[in-house]
């Protein structure tokens, strides 16, 4: 059995996620890598923590970034916060590893495109970590599209919202609600449609924590979206669910509509009589909510580094989601609608 080992940076809680689902990818014999025993190394600065999640899943533990670099691994996973990126997502090219980052690649635009740049100069392999692309609801309705069975899209509808706030420190250097939450539903409108969203004009409130408006942000935002074709969406998120975490997305067509994330846990009831559906108890994190598609993700990226498929989300991907993260932000701030800055990252 070929084997391949994957080093693991940064073991908070989506690194430790991240660790489990690595370790997951063994277990059966009809998956994506199937017939690949992966195997997993971890590095963390705080090391005793390391250690412990190390053993717990039968892993190496490695003291430094650099030694995990040096030690044979085939892909780098990157899991640690946002500002070490950039540096993680070079040291990985430049030692001529596949690396797949969690979003975003910078903290902002403007520090990403000299990353983009290194990565082309580098020939290097970067896969950013936006897992709705490998949700099977999302798959589907890109499916019945690209096959034409809804027909013409006439508007689009995307709701992220979580149960409860993270703590006000992370929403102080978060980039706000649009770059933190709504850019996975910017990102996923692109990938369906194919298109490129224009220009947004965003409005925001804050009926929660006072303390988030005070640090600049805002717990409930919608944002209106119009495409290059002239289509409109709109995309809406808030902090402050109580019903559950709710992801869902609405196409409506002109041959017929699906909507992504309406099942049996959608965190709704229906206001009609009679009507129990949905009867299931809602999930409360993203982590429930999008448990397979992140696991599909790492399943994707191993294929990746065996050369068995394409990237499935480039880096120029996800910085284009962020522009137009930016320009919801920039609208939210002046009141007024935005153009998206168009600049080509390919």
């Amino acid at each position: 059995m070929k084997s391949i080992t994957l080093g693991l940076v940064g073991v908070g809680r989506i690194g430790v996620m991240h660790a489990n689902n690595i370790a997951s990818l063994n277990e059966g014999s009809d998956g994506p890598v199937a017939g690949v025993e992966v195997r997993l190394k971890v590095t963390d600065v705080a090391a005793d923590h390391a250690r412990s999640v190390a053993a717990g899943l039968g892993a190496g533990f490695v003291p430094t970034v650099q030694e995990l670099l040096d030690s044979g691994i085939h892909g780098l996973v990157i899991a640690t916060g946002t500002a070490t990126h950039p540096g993680l997502i070079r040291a990985g090219v430049e030692a001529g590893i596949p690396v797949f980052c969690e979003k975003p690649v910078a903290m902002n635009v403007p520090d990403s495109v000299p990353v983009l740049e290194h990565i082309r100069q580098n020939r290097g392999v970067v896969q950013i970590g936006h897992q709705r692309r490998f949700d099977a609801g999302y798959v589907e309705a890109k499916r019945a599209f690209t096959a034409g069975e809804l027909g013409w899209i006439h508007s689009l509808r995307a709701v992220t919202c979580d149960m409860s706030p993270p703590p006000v420190e992370f929403l102080a250097t978060s980039g706000g609600l649009f770059r933190d939450c709504s850019v996975h539903d910017f990102d996923i409108l692109r990938w369906l449609t194919g298109r490129e969203i224009v220009e947004v004009y965003a409005k925001g409130s804050n009926n929660g924590d006072p303390a988030i408006g005070a640090v600049g942000d805002v717990d409930t935002a919608l944002a209106l979206v119009t495409f290059d074709d002239g289509t409109v969406g709109t995309v809406s998120a808030s902090r402050y669910n109580g019903a559950g975490h709710d992801v869902r997305l609405e196409i409506q067509g002109s041959a017929r509509s699906v909507m992504v994330g309406l099942d049996g846990q959608a965190a709704l009831a229906s206001a009609e009589p009679g009507i129990t559906f949905p009867s299931g108890t809602p999930h409360k994190t993203f982590a429930e909510r999008f448990h397979q598609a992140y696991r599909s993700e790492l399943a994707a990226f191993v294929e990746v580094i065996l050369g068995k498929r394409e990237n499935p989300c480039t880096p120029e991907d996800a910085v284009a989601a962020s522009r137009v993260a930016d320009a919801a932000q920039a609208s939210l701030e002046s009141g007024m609608p935005v153009t998206v800055a168009q600049e080509v990252d390919r």
